[in-house]
Formats: C-alpha cells, sequence, structure tokens
C-alpha cells in the first residue's frame, strides 16, 4: 500500500506539472493504461493519481467521457486572486517572526534566480519558490497545503499567458520591495505590498484569446 502512494505520488506530480505548463492541453483525454505503460506502474495507482489531480482541480472524470485534463477556467483568476492574497498574507504574518536570516537568504536567492532565468518554465519555478519561502516559517500545514493548490492554478494561469503574450526576461522589483520591507522589519508594508502583488494577476488575466502582458 506505501509503495502504492508512492507512485501514486510520483505519477501526480508529473502529470500535474505537464498540465500547468500547458504540454498537456485542456480536455485532453487521460488514459489510465497509457499512464500505467508511461509510469511502469498498475492502474491502481493511477486511479490514486487521479483522485489527486482531481482534488487539485487539474483534471475532471464525467460518465462515458473517462479522465480528461480541466478547462482553463479564466472566471476562476478572481477567486484565486483574492483567496491567495487573503491566505498569503495571514501565512506572512504568522511567518514574519520566525524568519531568520537563513530564511531571508532563501528569500533572496529565489528573487536572484527569477532575475536570471532564461525560460518561462525557470522563471515560474523561481517564483513559486520565493512565494513558498516567504511563509514556510508559519508552521501551519493546513494554510500551506491551501496555498499550495492556488499556486498551482496560478502557475497555469501564468504559463497560458506566457503562450499567448510571449515573455522574456525581467527582474521581479515587487519581489526586491517586500523582502526590503521584511528587512526593515516593517511588516505591515510587506503584506500590503504582498497582497497588491498578488492581485496583479487578476488584472492581467484578461481573456487568454487577447493580447496581454505578462504579470509582473
Amino acid at each position: 500500500m506505501g509503495e502504492n502512494r508512492t507512485t501514486s505520488g510520483r505519477i501526480a506530480e508529473s502529470i500535474g506539472e505537464r498540465i500547468i505548463n500547458g504540454a498537456l492541453q485542456p480536455d485532453s483525454p487521460l488514459r489510465q493504461d497509457h499512464v500505467a505503460r508511461e509510469f511502469n506502474s498498475s492502474h491502481v495507482p493511477v486511479r490514486e493519481a487521479f483522485r489527486q489531480l482531481e482534488a487539485q482541480h487539474l483534471v475532471v472524470s464525467a460518465p462515458r467521457r473517462g479522465v480528461r485534463v480541466a478547462p482553463l477556467d479564466t472566471n476562476s483568476v478572481k477567486e484565486i486572486a483574492e483567496m491567495r492574497a487573503a491566505l498569503e498574507v495571514v501565512a506572512l504574518r504568522n511567518a514574519a517572526p520566525k524568519l531568520s536570516s537563513v530564511h531571508l537568504a532563501r528569500i533572496e536567492l529565489a528573487i536572484f534566480e527569477g532575475d536570471n532565468a532564461k525560460t518561462i518554465e525557470d522563471f515560474e519555478m523561481a517564483n513559486r519558490a520565493f512565494h513558498y519561502a516567504l511563509v514556510a516559517p508559519c508552521a501551519m500545514p493546513r494554510l500551506l497545503a491551501s496555498l499550495d493548490e492556488l499556486q498551482l492554478a496560478n502557475s497555469r494561469l501564468v504559463f497560458a499567458m506566457a503562450r499567448t503574450a510571449g515573455w522574456r526576461p525581467r527582474s521581479n522589483q515587487d519581489h526586491r520591495l517586500i523582502l526590503q520591507a521584511l528587512r526593515g522589519r516593517n511588516l505591515d508594508q510587506a503584506c500590503n505590498m504582498l497582497a497588491r502583488h498578488i492581485q496583479t494577476i487578476e488584472r492581467l488575466a484578461l481573456p487568454l484569446d487577447q493580447e496581454t502582458p505578462m504579470p509582473r
């Protein structure tokens, strides 16, 4: 049973990343036998992986249609942005008193990696690392799990906008200002900037068939 859980987690992570970065397009079918063959596994961990992905709103299942990649729901942008802004600020307020020099160095490293990213994949990996490093010390596992799910949904929108509007290497000034406020022990300013920063995705994620600038 433990082996199945390990395998299912590996399958869910791999398939989930392909959905997020657009390698698997919305409404693409996911066949149990094909996935099992790719990962050299039985159907049991594949079914469990599909359940995990469905819980993350990355796949949908329907009678006679089977399991498919979930549609890209641009109507949920406002909900995702407002939930992330509210919850990440709660997490940062709880994490801030525990931020050590080591934690701040991790945040700075994520900013550096984002500034030097040459691809959207590297940039988004650094962006996720930044937001995780900000809040990880809060030691609130349920809150962190919710934020992780919201961050995945956000990443999927970022990749979709990159495919529509293009992407070019750039610096993320918001991230630097948030770190500067934390170093100066100005938590209210850091939280306000974080909330505004997250909500830019709502303003920028217009219908994805229109030309949109990349989120800051």
